[in-house]
């Protein structure tokens, strides 16, 4: 009879963590999924767990996490590594606040550019494009 913790076959693993079945097996290349054996003459099976598993990385995924930090953060889930964790996370939280400048510098920079476009409508020379040629927008995005 079938254990119903174990009854998933690949395809029913993905439909439930909601991914392809392609990235359930690059996830097993990469080892952050175990691969179940296969019976004899029979099909993997997958349980909840797997589901979990999922589910860990692609939360950690959505919060900007790489596969790699997300497998080293799956060694750590015994739960007496809070430590460690955590400074993984304070590293990410850094990484994320530093984009986040760069986006707001970026952000500026093009405002200040459809500025001028809206501020020259009759202008042969479109000042946006003529930035881009002369590498301004590098310069702008950096000022401060």
């Amino acid at each position: 009879m079938l254990d119903k913790a174990n009854s998933l076959t690949i395809g029913g693993l993905a439909k439930a963590a909601n991914v392809n079945v392609e990235t359930i097996r690059y996830y097993q290349r990469r080892g952050l999924l175990s691969e179940p054996k296969r019976p004899p003459g029979g099909i993997r099976r997958y349980g909840f767990a797997d589901i979990d598993r999922l589910t860990f990385v692609k939360t950690a995924q959505q919060l900007g996490f790489s596969l790699d930090e997300i497998s080293d953060l799956l060694r750590l889930e015994d739960g007496t590594h809070c430590e460690e964790a955590s400074a993984l996370a304070e590293h990410k939280l850094k990484d994320v606040r530093e984009k986040i400048e760069r986006l707001v510098k970026i952000e500026e920079a093009l405002s200040e550019m459809v500025s001028q476009c809206h501020a020259q409508p009759d202008s042969i020379a479109c000042p946006l494009i003529a930035s881009l040629h002369e590498g301004d927008i590098g310069k702008k995005g950096q000022r401060d």
